[in-house]
């Protein structure tokens, strides 16, 4: 029976885990880590595997081999001590020597808390397609000349056209699996589809795979005026899950990210000791998304056991934006796709027993019919300004529990955010 809190889950995790095993892991941006000590790095873990992930897996994203290696090897530490899994993703958006590739990952092959899948260390990219198969290939080489096997599954984020699946394979024989990096609509007002999923899917499988599918809460980032866009998200943390659950049925689900700040699409907490820089403090600071990690916990569960959770705390997981979408602020760039997210509250319910979703938000009203496990529903935004969101649970006429949202919901604004506030009612 789970209960919709994060509450420790039970995860069996040996040094190999079995490439039949669901396995959930998330992106980590060891860039981030810049600050961290060794607690830091246990504080993360002992939440993730609270959420049910196995790992920071194509996870420990590295730019360069400067400081990010020392943290990596805090993190290593860290996992061991907790039975956590750790695998390498190198970005190469960034310039790595092959060298430096093949020192990081022999350095950490042996270790325990390696992840592994089909006998070989689990190494992936982001981008790197540039560099061609034969840099690729030589990295291989190199890792097996010291006894090395590794099973290489990157995300060239150049593959997303279905069609060219089999492209893929042509021009890299030395990959094993695929990673679909691509978690958002295409820069389209329209649900994400699995087309493309299913195209590398079946690509990866003719490789051995792993196919490693990302599942993503958001897409918002407004660093500079080339760096500001807004995919449609309102609902994907919901329906992409499902879709991983009940379509793709997926090897490894990566979730994006722990802890990409910049982009909003973090489910970690927001740590106070990590610089921002100058640009994404302003639409981070005060939106959390933690609450985000209860709908994690519970279809994390369901993908590794193919059965809906029972759920014994009733909770609704509620998001929305601090501004309507067609407002002016006074700092930032307006983003890309800014017409594309709706004006509204969103709310996620995770019921014991059927009960109807009342939404409140200044004279604006909705509520949904929602039955046991997951239902969705959204309030617009009001006409009135400076209002908060009101959420109860109504079971049989009388309100079982109650809440407010904590940020008001806007005309005024410093800065373009469309960075999700994430509350909870529990």
């Amino acid at each position: 029976m789970l209960s919709v809190s994060l509450v420790a889950v039970v995860i069996a995790a040996s040094h190999v885990l079995s490439a039949n095993a669901q396995i959930v892991i998330a992106h980590f941006m060891a860039q981030n880590a810049f600050s961290y000590s060794q607690g830091d790095w246990t504080n993360d873990i002992n939440t993730a595997k609270a959420t049910g992930l196995d790992g920071f897996g194509t996870a420990l994203n590295i730019a360069l081999p400067d400081y990010e290696v020392d943290r990596v090897a805090d993190a290593f530490v860290a996992a061991e001590n907790a039975n956590f899994k750790l695998c390498f993703s190198f970005d190469m958006s960034r310039t790595w020597q092959q060298s430096d590739i093949v020192s990081l990952v022999a350095t950490h092959a042996s270790s325990p808390a390696m992840l592994t899948y089909n006998g070989g260390v689990l190494v992936s990219t982001f981008e790197g397609e540039a560099n061609g198969n034969d840099f690729w290939a030589a990295i291989r080489t190199s890792l097996a000349n010291e006894g090395i096997k590794i099973t290489f599954a990157p995300a060239f984020i150049s593959y997303r056209d279905p069609s060219l699946n089999g492209t893929l394979l042509s021009d890299f024989p030395s990959i094993d699996g695929f990673f679909n990096w691509w978690s958002w609509p295409n820069d389209v007002d329209a649900l994400l589809t699995t087309d493309t999923d299913i195209a590398y899917r079946d690509a990866a499988h003719s490789r051995g795979g792993p196919y490693i599918m990302s599942v993503s809460p958001w897409q918002f980032k407004d660093i500079d005026a080339n760096d500001a866009w807004v995919e449609l998200s309102d609902t994907l943390w919901n329906y992409r899950w499902l879709q991983a659950i009940q379509d793709v049925k997926p090897d490894i689900v990566e979730i994006v990210t722990w802890n990409d700040y910049a982009e909003s699409h973090y489910i970690g907490d927001i740590n106070p000791n990590v610089d921002l820089g100058d640009a994404a403090p302003n639409y981070v600071n005060g939106f959390p998304h933690a609450a985000w990690r209860i709908i994690a916990q519970y279809y994390i569960s369901w993908y590794k056991t193919g059965t809906a959770p029972a759920v014994e705390n009733d909770t609704v997981v509620f998001w929305y934006r601090a501004h309507p979408k067609a407002v002016s602020c006074s700092g930032g760039w307006a983003p890309r796709m800014a017409d594309f997210p709706a004006d509204a509250v969103f709310a996620m319910s995770l019921l014991s027993t059927p009960a109807t979703i009342s939404l409140d938000i200044g004279s604006t009203h909705a509520q949904f019919d929602a039955g046991v496990g997951a239902a969705i529903g959204s309030v617009n935004f009001p006409v009135e300004d400076a209002q908060i969101p009101f959420i109860q649970i109504i079971r049989n006429g009388q309100t079982v529990k109650s809440g407010y949202g904590s940020v008001f919901v806007t005309e005024s604004c410093s800065w373009y955010n469309f960075n999700p506030f994430v509350g909870v009612i529990q």
